[in-house]
């Protein structure tokens, strides 16, 4: 009696196409997160008004605003003693996340980098949101969790690279 309930994809090797889906179950948060946090630093960069210490709009006016309600208000204390310096951080640090997670160059470093930036986001602008599940940077943190797990392994200059190693070495990690 056959207990295998699933037929084999067409390519054959006993694979199904759940093993395919399984693969490649990552590459849409890995997208969506890439392109956000570039987009999100692009954004930050070409904003006239965000990169300025006052003003509507502004890291500064943003920063002193959320001050009192954050978590953690000596972080605060430290971007605001340069708020346009932290602006062009956050916008950097930002493009670089959404680079690095979208090519898988350094994936895992890449998607750290993208929970910590959310982290001090939540910890700081949307802490005092109610209820806390309408603040969006909890939600980051947590769809960075599993690349910083998981890394870029397909699809990724990561995965190029550890096959050409792995190729030099005769199959030897």
């Amino acid at each position: 009696m056959r207990t295998h309930t699933h037929r084999p994809h067409l390519g054959g090797g006993g694979r199904d196409w759940r093993d395919g889906a399984t693969r490649y179950a990552l590459l849409p948060l890995r997208l969506f997160l890439g392109v956000t946090f570039l987009y999100a630093g692009l954004d930050k960069l070409t904003d006239s008004a965000f990169l300025r210490d006052t003003g509507t709009g502004s890291v500064g006016s943003m920063m002193r605003t959320v001050r009192d309600s954050s978590a953690i208000p000596a972080l605060v204390d430290l971007a605001l003693k340069s708020p346009v310096g932290f602006g062009y951080a956050i916008a950097l640090g930002e493009i670089a996340v959404g680079i690095g997670t979208l090519i898988g160059l350094l994936g895992r470093i890449a998607a750290l980098g993208g929970a910590l930036i959310s982290l001090s986001l939540w910890l700081t602008v949307s802490w005092a949101t109610d209820p806390y599940y309408y603040g969006n940077d909890l939600v980051y943190l947590m769809a960075w969790i599993p690349l910083v797990l998981a890394g870029a392994p397909l699809l990724s200059l990561d995965a190029r690279l550890h096959a050409r190693r792995r190729q030099r070495t005769g199959g030897y990690r």
